[in-house]
């Protein structure tokens, strides 16, 4: 038999040496096998549990009068070498059981109440066989009595077969201990004591005696397990027999514990059969107090229900009742101010009374009820008298308001005197009914269209009026000279535009009519579309741009605020609505005519200055740009109008300007520089002083209608005399260039028709330099051209035997063409000095001229060193000199 590893004493030192460091004492170590499956039929792992090689080692460790036990899991590292894989107390072992899956019985787990996962199966230790099993219990088992004062649970363990086991192999292991001469002496001692303990302990000396006499008395063989069956039933028969003998020697004793039971039955029986009656009487009894309580509970609620529907008709009666002073008020009462608080009063009841009537505030089962139609109809007739009585009422106040202001002579501007509009009284005493109409819209909105009518077609009046008075008194208080409308005619004398008289009173007046009456015509607008019960946007928000330049401070005394709560909480601020087309057909009616008055100021200021409509464009754009309310409609239709009509007159006085320029073509031959070009740069200059704000677009306008007039009308005088046309364009062109020279550098318009007339400048130089050099060098260069024209088709080398280019032919050109070559530059000087008018022109046409013809005369000369390489002409250095000097 092999050698069990128990008594391998290397691998108990190896042991002792993974688990140095704990300073605790190795008992016992043994090798075993892990694993966590199940086991098969075959008696083999499963697929998944392999089992893997490990060690147990238990070790001990004396802490003062205490000693404490250890169970020691290792396992072999990759260099063979034990390591301590896992460590538990045996303080905490609770359970030792044998795994009923192995039939060879060599399988054991042991349980420990201190683990965290009592979900995950404890590790399986399977052993070589029983003995080392055996061996291995009885170690832990002797330790945990003799150590730790108790023992664990054992399951699927024999303590008997143990114990026996124990008696059988001490002595050997005993034995074998002692014989080991390299082992150490103490731990065989150590186990044999504990195997001794573990046979006293599981089984007594006196329970082993008593235990082998029985088993030696009833030692057989197996056949007679039968008749020692039989033997045992033959003895339990007697011992019953023994029992029932001594009952029956009590039998007294019996008897009076029958008679007992007996009396003790009539007494329940008697008792029995009067809870019977009792429990009848009961039955009656709780049948009468049912029968009481539901008739009880029936007349609650009948009383409950009475008082229910009392509740219920005296609400409805308060519903339907119309109080006396209301129904007074709403029929006859007036509507002078001091009464406007009870009328309001009055509204609010009414019209919450008929929506209490209607079925959301009201039971569909009393909405078809006689009295409730009855009643219903009742408030329909008090409100429709209501409506029209007030209606009427409105319709003669906002007139009668009306015709006295208009009556009274001091709400007008009047000679000498510029007088504001001023509405405040006129909107405070409108504010006194803002609230009446509001009611009247929840009441019946159809009401509102007759009263908004009247109340434009009253106001409209008024302000006409305010407008046609101011826009009178400001035209005859303004003191502007006329300015001539002819700027750019031919006709008239050149310093006509010099003299003109300073006009900004004239748009100063525009800008103060706007001033004035585009903020009114807003607030007026704001005003009624508040106070008409409009569901629309504010049209000037608090600190809002009003006039397009300054903003508006918040005037608690001016502010068009009504000063009232908007009785449909749900309108939403922005949000437009289906009133807004409404409004604007409302604001036309109030407003229409009112923009005559404004026509006539800039047709005024027209006919005064036409270019003052340059600053009127710019000063109504900035209005424009400050009005983004939606309610604004009709102010911006009429500023889009004045801007529209400021526009057409500017372009009629254009068109008039470029008539006068082209009037210049169908005068007599034009010499010098034409009389429109100055004065445009004039013009220009002036209307630059008058551009504000948006007008920039106007200006430029003009400008390229201008100056595209000015170019073709320009280009139609010189092509009228050929001969003088070059003369005619670059004078113009340098007369337009030195006129417009610095606006052209913050103008852009006018910066690209400056580098236009430029480029027509040089071309015109160009060509008039071109025709005075060929007047006085014609056969020489005409020689040169030739030559070039014929270099395009044969060699240099065959040129000087063509006809008429010979050498001879050469030297009659150059003789011809540069004897007294000092002469004929004289000439060319005072021939362009002849054509000239303007002086200032001279010298730099001078230096082109002087530039042009050496350039010429170079290429000439690179002609001749080519074709003719033999024939000497005066060179270009001498040339050059000859000219510096004249």
């Amino acid at each position: 038999m092999a050698k069990s590893s128990a008594d391998d004493e290397d691998l108990r030192r190896a042991c002792q040496a993974a688990i140095e460091d704990t300073k605790q004492d190795v008992v016992m170590s043994i090798r075993v096998a892990k694993s966590r499956g199940i086991w098969s039929k075959a008696g083999k792992l499963g697929r998944g549990h392999m089992a893997k090689p490990r060690v147990l080692a238990i070790s001990t460790k004396a802490k003062g009068q205490q000693t404490k036990a250890f169970l020691h899991v290792l396992k072999y590292s990759s260099g063979g070498v034990l390591e301590p894989a896992k460590l538990y107390k045996l303080k905490h072992l609770s359970k030792v059981e044998v795994a009923t899956s192995d039939p060879s019985g060599c399988t054991f787990v042991l349980g420990f109440d201190n683990l965290r996962s009592q979900s995950v199966a404890p590790p399986q230790w399977t052993m070589r066989n029983i003995d080392d099993r055996n061996r291995t219990l009885l170690c832990i088992l002797n330790i945990c009595k003799d150590m730790l004062g108790r023992l664990p649970k054992v399951v699927g363990i024999d303590v008997v077969e143990m114990a026996l086991w124990a008696k059988e192999n001490t002595p050997a292991v005993a034995k074998q201990q002692g014989t080991l001469q390299d082992g150490p002496v103490m731990a065989a001692v150590v186990e044999d004591d504990m195997k001794v303990t573990v046979e006293r302990e599981l089984v007594s000396q006196a329970e082993e005696e008593d235990m082998e006499a029985l088993l030696g008395t009833y030692v057989m063989g197996i056949g007679e397990a039968e008749a020692f069956s039989e033997r045992l039933k033959r003895e339990l028969q007697a011992l019953e027999a023994a029992n029932v003998h001594a009952i029956l020697e009590n039998e007294p004793l019996i008897n009076e514990v029958l008679q007992g039971l007996d009396a003790a039955t009539n007494c329940v029986e008697d008792m029995d059969e009067w809870l019977n009656i009792f429990n009848v009487k009961l039955r009656h009894m709780r049948e009468d107090i049912e029968s009481i309580e539901m008739r009880n509970n029936k007349l609650e609620m009948q009383s409950v229900n009475n008082k229910s529907l009392i509740e219920e008709l005296d609400k409805l009666l308060e519903k339907l009742r119309i109080p006396s002073e209301y129904a007074a008020c709403l029929t006859g009462g007036s509507f002078d101010e001091a009464r406007m608080l009870q009328n309001i009063e009055a509204c609010e009841w009414l019209a919450n009374a008929l929506q209490n009537l209607e079925v959301p505030k009201l039971d569909r089962c009393y909405a078809n009820m006689r009295a409730v139609r009855e009643k219903r109809a009742e408030l329909d007739k008090l409100r429709n008298t209501f409506v029209k009585r007030a209606s009427e009422f409105l319709r003669n106040y906002f007139a009668s308001l009306v015709d006295f202001m208009i009556s009274d002579k001091s709400y007008f501007s009047q000679r000498g005197q510029l007088k504001r509009p001023d509405h405040a009284d006129l909107r405070y005493k409108c504010r006194t009914y803002a609230r009446l109409l509001q009611h009247l819209k929840s009441l019946d909105k159809n009401c509102l269209g007759p009263l908004r009518k009247a109340y434009c077609s009253s106001l409209n009046l008024l302000l006409r009026r305010e407008a046609r008075e101011f826009a009178n008194e400001l035209r005859a208080s303004t003191k502007a000279s006329r300015n001539p409308t002819v700027w750019l005619d031919g006709s008239t004398g050149s310093n006509q535009s010099a003299s003109s008289a300073d006009t900004s009173t004239v748009s100063e007046a525009y800008a103060k009519m706007l001033t004035i009456f585009i903020p009114l015509l807003v607030d007026e607008s704001s005003f009624f579309a508040h106070f008409m019960c409009f569901e629309v946007p504010a049209l000037v928000p608090p600190g809002g741009l009003a006039n397009g330049n300054k903003t508006v401070p918040i005037d608690d005394d001016n502010d068009d605020d009504l000063g009232i709560m908007d009785i449909d909480d749900n309108d939403k601020a922005g949000e437009k609505t289906a009133d807004l087309q409404a409004l604007n057909e409302s604001l036309h009616d109030l407003l229409d005519g009112i923009q005559e008055d404004f026509y006539a100021v800039v047709d005024w200021a027209y006919k005064i200055d036409p270019l003052r409509c340059i600053s009127m464009h710019g000063i109504t754009e900035r209005y424009i740009s400050g009005q983004k309310a939606d309610a604004a409609g009709f102010v911006r239709l009429l500023l889009d109008d004045l801007e529209n009509r400021i526009s057409t007159q500017f372009s009629r006085f254009v068109d008039e300007a470029c008539h006068q320029i082209e009037r210049n073509e169908r005068n007599v031959r034009q010499v010098g520089v034409l009389s429109y070009i100055p004065r445009f740069a004039t013009l220009a200059t002036r209307m630059e002083q008058y551009i504000q704000g948006q007008s920039r677009d106007l200006v430029d306008q003009a400008y390229t209608k201008f100056v595209t007039v000015m170019f073709v009308t320009l280009d139609k005088i010189a092509q009228a005399d050929p001969k003088y046309a070059d003369i005619l364009l670059l004078e113009n062109y340098a007369a337009f260039q030195n006129s417009l020279y610095d606006l052209a550098n913050v103008v852009p318009t006018l910066a690209k028709f400056y580098h236009q007339a430029s480029e027509s400048y040089e071309q015109a130089c160009t060509r008039f330099i071109s025709t005075i050099i060929y007047y006085q060098f014609e056969r020489l260069f005409q020689f040169a051209r030739r030559i070039e024209d014929l270099m395009y088709t044969i060699t240099p080398e065959e040129i000087p035997f063509q006809l008429g280019l010979s050498k001879m032919d050469l030297r009659k050109v150059v003789k011809s063409s540069l004897s007294g070559v000092d002469k004929s530059i004289s000439a060319m000087y005072k021939r362009l000095q002849k054509n000239l008018t303007s002086e200032e022109l001279l010298p730099s046409l001078w230096d082109k001229c002087k530039k042009e013809f050496l350039d010429k005369y170079d290429s000439f000369a690179q002609l001749v060193a080519k074709i003719y390489p033999t024939e000497t002409i005066p060179a270009v250095s001498e040339m050059r000199e000859l000219l510096a000097s004249m």
